[in-house]
């Protein structure tokens, strides 16, 4: 490290003499030193006056919950990119074959895509759409999920179906626990209203009412935030899930052609990085013969922002290995969680600032 110099601000080794920084010691680091370095090096860059006043706890209100000790710190997590036709039954059959096929190969959540029981359109919503609140013969999809989570011990993020509550529509999101009992309900917040002209025009506000509370759910897997599709586009829903202490964000999306080549892999990657966290997106297979088409690419996102897992557009399971540990180390890497600036800006969870108790 020959001319090495140390820059005060962000303590990266340049060997570049001509930046506008000041450096703090012209000394030469050599790499027989470095511990010299380290016992040298004065302990207070800013000092801890300044350190309090910028409140670092105080950019979250109420204050960020610390991570929790999750259940398994390893496990296998599918994503299950599967192909929906206008037959309801078959959609049913085939995703549970699917989830049955990725149970046997060790997966312990699955996660399956937005609207996998009907085609995605406006038009099919209130036909295919299902009284989950009711269950049974009311919502065929969610007892096939509820079963299927119970006979294999499994955690199931249901993707998404349309659901069908006194007058009102819903895209929501069903929550399996290993006992097949129905853990929590995601009604998609943001509603995909956008009109590119030439290009995509879609407007779930026709027939969709949106839901109003952020869904987080303590599970066998851990800790896990949800949100669908449109959902991954707010950093602030992703945000207030990380101060709640999730370890993973699930997101069954359905991207277009348009919008999916764009921003589906950047918008993983940036909850990811922002959050420090797991992310995992699925979505349907796609068919180009259809009135909408999705981009397809499920994927698994790292809490540095690496892509650790993706496929293209076909009909496919992924199956990857999840490690909560790698979520503390990338946190120690770059300790950003603590360096906020509470004197400057908050985010404000809401719901869990008006909700006794809420996690």
């Amino acid at each position: 490290m020959e001319g090495t110099r140390l820059c005060h601000r962000n303590l990266l080794p340049t060997t570049n003499p001509s930046l506008t920084c000041r450096f703090f010691s012209n000394s030469v680091i050599h790499h027989t030193s470095f511990h010299n370095y380290k016992t040298n090096f004065p302990k207070f860059l800013v000092s801890a006056t300044m350190e309090a006043s910028f409140k670092p706890e105080e950019a979250r209100v109420p204050a960020a919950l610390p991570l929790p000790t999750p259940p398994v710190t390893k496990f296998k997590i599918a994503l299950c990119q599967l192909s929906v036709t206008t037959d309801k039954e078959r959609n049913i059959a085939h995703a549970q074959q699917a989830i049955e096929d990725a149970a046997d190969k060790g997966a312990q959540l699955i996660l399956l895509p937005e609207i996998w029981n009907s085609p995605y359109s406006n038009d099919s919503f209130p036909v295919y759409a299902e009284d989950i609140d009711a269950g049974g013969d009311a919502s065929p999809s969610t007892r096939m999920l509820s079963e299927v989570s119970r006979s294999r011990k499994i955690t199931i993020i249901g993707g998404s179906i349309p659901e069908r509550s006194g007058d009102k529509l819903y895209n929501s999101c069903c929550v399996f626990g290993t006992d097949g009992k129905l853990l929590a309900k995601h009604r998609k917040i943001h509603l995909f209203d956008i009109d590119i002209p030439g290009k995509m025009t879609f407007k779930e506000s026709r027939t969709l009412t949106a839901g109003e509370r952020p869904t987080i759910v303590d599970t066998e897997v851990g800790r896990i935030g949800i949100g669908i599709c449109y959902d991954i586009r707010f950093q602030e829903l992703a945000a207030i899930y990380a101060a709640r202490g999730a370890h993973l964000l699930c997101y069954p999306g359905a991207f277009n052609m348009t919008t999916g080549p764009l921003h589906w892999e950047l918008l993983q990657r940036a909850r990811a990085a922002d959050c420090q966290l797991y992310v995992a997106t699925c979505s349907p297979a796609r068919d180009g013969g259809s009135s909408y088409v999705a981009w397809g690419h499920s994927t698994l996102v790292g809490p540095f922002g690496e892509v650790l897992v993706t496929t293209e557009h076909e009909e496919t399971t992924l199956i990857a290995e999840i490690d909560y540990s790698v979520i503390e180390e990338r946190r120690t890497y770059l300790p950003f969680q603590k360096q906020r600036r509470g004197d400057l800006y908050q985010l404000v969870d809401v719901d869990r600032l008006n909700s006794t108790g809420a996690k």
